[in-house]
């Protein structure tokens, strides 16, 4: 993927971009040490270049900081991603999300109805009265090091194996990298911020796009109860597909999977 620089709103956004053909917005998660790049890199290699895929890091993460003046949260976040698109000239977008990502996701696709296509919710947060889980509460805290790395990838995989000295060594140089950016976000008491990324009925109502929720059954970070469940009520057109042995991060602990959901979900939508 190709990075670049482009200025939203009077501040610089980070963003990686690969591919031609219909536009597709990918937005990570929270967390310490959380980028575009780690997030969706593999998935965006698996689904070849005929997209054009814009993975940006997000106000206060990587390489993106928060504008002047402002604090994060999903009024900023939103608002950025959407003009993040606008300034990269696409007039139509799906939007694929991961946790915090898929609550933005959910905001953008109510405030372009005509713009976003489609939506993919990952593990996402955004439902109306979703609690701070224990877990994330202690992944938005953890400490840069390697014992906070260690310590957030174990909460957000059920597989242990998969926290490998390689995975904790990695995360903890981008936490690390990204830690001046990351400071503002998240400060105790941290509900507050869950609930800033929740979003009320009428909004998720008002969301016309097809929207697809992935989540895994064992997610401990954002609980399949009371994350993703509570959506089915609020969404017009949703579909909800389940990964049974799986916490928070579906597109590593099932990646074949989660890619052909993925591509075959927004192949039904494709625009040229």
């Amino acid at each position: 993927m190709t990075a670049r620089t482009v200025v939203v709103g009077g501040s610089t956004v980070h963003v990686l971009e690969d591919g031609a053909g219909p536009a597709v917005l990918m937005l990570h998660g929270s967390g310490p040490g959380t980028t575009g790049a780690g997030a969706w890199a593999a998935t965006a290699l698996a689904l070849g270049p005929s997209w054009h895929l814009v993975a940006p890091d997000q106000a206060g993460f990587g390489r993106t900081p928060v504008p002047p003046g402002a604090r994060g949260g999903l009024r900023l976040w939103t608002e950025q991603a959407a003009g993040l698109m606008d300034a990269l000239g696409a007039g139509h977008y799906a939007v694929v999300g991961h946790s915090m990502g898929g609550a933005v996701a959910l905001a953008l696709a109510a405030a372009r109805p005509e713009q976003v296509t489609r939506v993919v919710a990952v593990s996402t947060m955004g439902a109306p009265g979703a609690p701070l889980s224990a877990d994330l509460d202690a992944l938005w805290a953890a400490p840069a090091g390697p014992a906070g790395a260690r310590d957030m990838l174990s909460r957000l995989v059920l597989d242990q194996a998969l926290v490998t000295d390689a995975a904790v060594d990695a995360r903890a140089a981008a936490m690390q990298a990204g830690a001046a950016a990351y400071a503002s976000l998240f400060p105790p008491p941290r509900a507050r911020w869950a609930e800033d990324l929740t979003l009320p009925g009428r909004t998720l109502a008002a969301i016309r796009a097809p929207v697809l929720l992935v989540h895994g059954a064992q997610d401990s970070v954002t609980p399949l109860g009371a994350a993703a469940l509570p959506l089915l009520d609020h969404l017009a057109d949703v579909r909800l597909h389940v990964l049974g042995r799986c916490g928070h991060v579906p597109a590593i602990e099932h990646p074949d999977e989660f890619r052909r959901l993925l591509s075959c979900f927004l192949g039904q939508g494709r625009r040229s």
